[in-house]
């Protein structure tokens, strides 16, 4: 169960990437986002599908992370299952562009790097808890300053 649970926290192995492991973890979450189908993201109602998703793959990632760190060490950067959760938590709501998938990216990496309160501060929850919510954090900051880019200059998306 220890290997599983490294094996899908680091997203199959991804999170062994030499550099810069969390944002090669947010770059695969934003190549499945371009790949998948733009109906996804076309109403609430789809959108509502893809919450149902993140809401269970979060609670799932608690539990994986949980037990990867048995092995990794407390929050270590291999550990990348948040990155992919929060990016796909920054693009909800929000329609389907190439050039959104790259402003996302930009942004939850900022969030997710710099955690401003109180990203900062959740990152303390006990266990997988604050690896998963402080990213789900950084992507619901990333996901407001796309909503509000997005209503100043809808032309650019």
């Amino acid at each position: 169960m220890k290997k599983l649970s490294v094996y899908l926290a680091t997203i199959f192995g991804i999170g062994y990437f030499p550099v810069a492991p969390g944002t090669a973890g947010t770059l695969f979450a934003a190549l499945i986002y371009y790949i998948l189908p733009a109906s996804l993201f076309k109403t609430n109602y789809d959108n509502f599908i893809v919450v149902i998703f993140l809401t269970g793959l979060s609670l799932i990632g608690v539990v994986i992370t949980s037990l990867a760190e048995k092995t990794l060490g407390h929050d270590d950067g291999k550990i990348i299952i948040d990155e992919f959760v929060g990016y796909f938590v920054t693009i909800l709501f929000l329609p389907k562009s190439l050039l959104l998938a790259i402003y996302a990216f930009i942004f939850f990496r900022v969030f997710d790097i710099a955690k401003p309160q109180p990203i900062y501060k959740v990152q303390s929850l006990p266990k997988g808890w604050g690896i998963m919510v402080d990213d789900i954090v950084a992507g619901v900051f990333a996901n407001i300053c796309l909503q509000i880019l997005i209503r100043i200059f809808p032309q650019i998306f």
